[in-house]
């Protein structure tokens, strides 16, 4: 038998604020849209974006973090596997669904995310003149 290998990795924008629940036994598990665009050229020319949603499905410790620290918008690295469920709904049809199961959520920093941290921080230090060190940044995260 050959050898196989489900790894993902994808680096991309959340499409919506991440959702937290919790499991019958309490375990915490967050989900969230994922967009990568890929940019290309088109036959005439032109240059056009192709965005690819993932779903995203993260467990535990990690997931409350997620839920506590991630906003719609913000770049994310996901590292992880895919994986296929099925499930029969309400009306007796049976779906399924491929999600990428994550084993690593990096938060990512944008130009601005200095900014929004200082500005949650304490909103008189929002102003991006003020010094770096002056403010908390992604860096005081604790993970």
């Amino acid at each position: 038998m050959a050898a196989s290998y489900n790894r993902v990795h994808l680096l991309g924008n959340l499409g919506q604020d991440p959702e937290l629940r919790f499991t019958q036994s309490q375990t915490p598990v967050t989900s969230f849209s994922l967009a990568t665009t890929e940019y290309r050229n088109s036959q005439d020319g032109n240059k056009q974006s192709i965005t690819d949603w993932h779903r995203v499905v993260v467990w535990g410790r990690q997931a409350e973090n997620c839920s506590k620290f991630l906003a719609k918008g913000q770049p994310v690295f996901v590292e992880g596997k895919l994986q296929t469920r099925s499930w029969e709904d309400q009306s007796g049809q049976k779906r399924s669904t491929t999600e990428v199961v994550a084993s690593n959520v990096q938060f990512l920093r944008t130009s601005n995310s200095s900014d929004m941290a200082r500005s949650a921080a304490d909103p008189r230090t929002a102003d991006s003149s003020k010094p770096e060190e002056a403010a908390t940044t992604m860096d005081d995260v604790p993970f």
